[in-house]
């Protein structure tokens, strides 16, 4: 291990780092550990002051061989990278426990490495557990895959060598390991690892599936049309992969700012050894032992713990609810938003016109009317179809067979005895009474689709369409205009359309006639206006904005270029995690201040009670750990669910 908590900046973002399992830090140094503890609790029963020596010193060696190895050989790889003296923590402890062995105080010298190394094995569970959803992720990939030829004849291959255009076959139970299409087959499938919902999907002959989703009971033969290195989900274990290596500027800090500190304390170590004994009259010895203290109370495991577990912690949590980021630095970044761009299309709305209005003439038929209504638009291939017959469509509407022509400029045209049937737009060859007049007024107004139903040229009923709001949306804009968060709709529909679901929102701003190419253009006003602006969206058109964004957010649902260029991807279309990312952001930006206060705190009391001789070296190193192991804790508290 390159650095353990003291040096956690280096394990994310530097190549010769090692992780804490690849290092000293494995089972082995575990048992070493364990053996040492005995042999320090034993030297305290035994009479013999010899033997007592003897058993400190090979607690020391035992318990801390690992301590003192990364204090020197990392040390030394450092410095010869940096082509500079780049200490770390350890360097500190195995010097004070040095120290405290050349003054012949040996128990406590056993006692520092004892304390310093336990610690570090708890720091080291803290860290995993901060880390385990993301982990987690990254062990649902697939692996193999049932490769069907053109003679029938299945056989098993290893995921990464799927192709596209290559047929698999699935069985019960199977991990589907590429993104495709059913060709033969229906099945349930889990599909909680690309979208968060837990609830199996039914999935039959020309549905999509997904790698890494889970099938259920049926048998399905699919088609691949993705390379595995393309799917969707090996989109999603690349953003959780950059997760684990990407650091804030917080962090970063922290990270430079460390040997600095490091290399400070090795230099006032040995003035403060020399004033003290000028200046405060103390004895070589006290001056010495004080000096070893002062090397202990000066450490900055618990400042360099401060950021990030607390960010890892954050991730973790967020990844657990359907809600990935690339980094903790984008996390920063959404604590720090001054405003919110959305695309409306299938973000901010269903993402599907849904009829909202149905307006009859006074003395229609309604009956017959929605009955020729739906037998009409069942034969229709336009895409307000099928929102008109899930509307219209009912069991007590009576059969009815009708032949129907779709007419260009007007609609879909059937006949029937001496009756002319008609749907389509406004026209004004229809004759239409004053209150259907007056209706389409109001809905044209409102930004809706419009469809007239007429009987040989006279209007019957208007029926009104439109992609209405994400049941959620609403409450989201509302928390975050509670927030100060200026909320911005930027939408390519039409003016009215777009004012019309602003204003169900009740949306700061809205932007519609808007251009794909002009997106980026428009977040950069919002930018220069408001400063540090998030953007959420999920189609190809909302790319160029979301990589123009201080931190872009792509729906996992939506395509495939927006997710490879935003920032954070939420995995389930939920606009709820929007606001939840943003409440864990902010926390996380409190607690990792907390903590780095609270760092400083300690040590500059633990120094004070130095220097009026209140303080020994078995106090210092357990207040010195303690206080990491309590920033530690705080960090972790990010890995509870928030409350709604």
């Amino acid at each position: 291990m390159a650095e353990h908590t003291c040096q956690k900046g280096h394990t994310h973002s530097e190549a010769h780092s090692h992780d804490h399992d690849d290092h000293a830090h494995g089972h082995l140094s575990r048992i070493w550990f364990m053996i040492g503890f005995l042999l320090f609790i034993a030297a305290l029963f035994v009479p013999s002051d010899n033997l007592k020596t003897i058993l400190y010193l090979a607690t020391i060696i035992l318990a801390g061989y690992h301590v003192i190895a990364e204090g020197i050989i990392d040390t030394v790889t450092q410095s010869k990278i940096n082509q500079r003296l780049t200490p770390n923590v350890h360097l500190l402890m195995t010097a004070a426990t040095v120290g405290s062995v050349i003054i012949g105080n040996y128990s406590e010298g056993a006692l520092l490495i004892l304390i310093f190394a336990g610690a570090h094995f708890l720091e080291e569970y803290a860290e995993g557990q901060s880390r385990r959803e993301i982990t987690n992720l990254l062990k649902i990939n697939p692996t193999e895959a049932r490769l069907l030829d053109a003679a029938g004849t299945v056989t098993k291959i290893a995921a990464d060598q799927i192709k596209k255009g290559d047929r698999l076959k699935v069985l019960p139970g199977d991990q589907v390991a590429a993104d495709g299409i059913i060709i033969t087959g229906a099945s349930d499938i889990n599909e909680s690892s690309i979208n968060g919902e837990s609830i199996p999907r039914e999935k039959s002959v020309g549905d999509e599936v997904f790698g890494s989703t889970l099938n259920g009971s049926g048998n399905f033969t699919m088609e691949v049309t993705k390379d595995s290195a393309d799917s969707v989900f090996a989109k999603i274990i690349a953003v959780a992969t950059a997760a684990q290596t990407n650091q804030s500027p917080t962090e970063t800090r922290i990270k430079k700012i460390e040997p600095i500190y490091v290399k400070t304390v090795f230099v006032l170590v040995p003035l403060f050894f020399v004033l003290a004994h000028f200046l405060l009259s103390w004895d070589w010895s006290t001056s010495f032992y004080r000096s070893m203290v002062m090397m202990i109370a000066a450490s900055p495991c618990a400042l360099a713990a401060s950021a990030v577990p607390v960010s890892l912690s954050a991730l973790s949590n967020l990844a657990k609810r359907g809600v990935l980021f690339k980094g903790s630095t984008y996390l920063t970044q959404l604590a720090q938003i001054n405003a919110i761009a959305f695309d409306k299309t299938g973000t901010l709305t269903e993402g599907k016109p849904s009829v909202t209005d149905v307006v009859y003439h006074d003395h229609a038929d309604r009956m017959m009317i929605d009955t020729v209504i739906t037998a009409m638009e069942k034969q229709a291939n336009h895409p307000l179809a099928e929102a008109i017959i899930a509307h219209f469509d009912r069991e007590d509407l009576p059969e009815e067979t009708i032949a129907v022509t779709n007419e260009a400029g007007s609609g879909l045209i059937a006949r029937k005895a001496d009756k002319t049937y008609r749907l389509g737009k406004v026209s004004d060859t229809l004759a239409m009474a004053q209150p259907l007049q007056k209706a389409v007024a109001e809905m044209e107004a409102e930004g809706k689709t419009i469809v007239l139903f007429s009987i040989n040229q006279s209007v019957e009923a208007v029926i009104g369409l439109m992609d209405q709001p994400n049941p959620k949306a609403a409450a989201m804009i509302k928390r975050m205009k509670q927030q100060g968060i200026h909320t911005v709709m930027i939408t390519g529909d039409r003016q009215a359309a777009g004012e019309s679901v602003g204003r169900l929102l009740d949306m700061d701003q809205t932007i519609a006639n808007v251009m794909p190419a002009d997106k980026a253009e428009i977040l950069q006003g919002v930018q220069q206006t408001y400063g540090v602006t998030a953007m959420v969206g999920d189609g190809i058109n909302d790319a160029p904005a979301l990589v123009q964004a201080d931190i872009g957010f792509a729906m996992g649902e939506g395509s495939d270029a927006a997710i490879e260029v935003a920032d954070a991807v939420i995995m389930k279309n939920d606009l709820y995690r929007v606001d939840y990312a943003y409440r864990i952001a902010k926390k996380t930006d409190k607690v990792i201040w907390q903590n780095i206060y609270f760092s400083m705190l300690v040590v500059a009391l633990l120094v004070l009670l130095n220097l009026f001789g209140k303080m020994n070296i078995g106090l210092g190193v357990i207040a010195h750990e303690g206080s990491t192991l309590l920033v530690l804790l705080n960090g972790l508290r990010l890995l509870r669910k928030l409350p709604e």
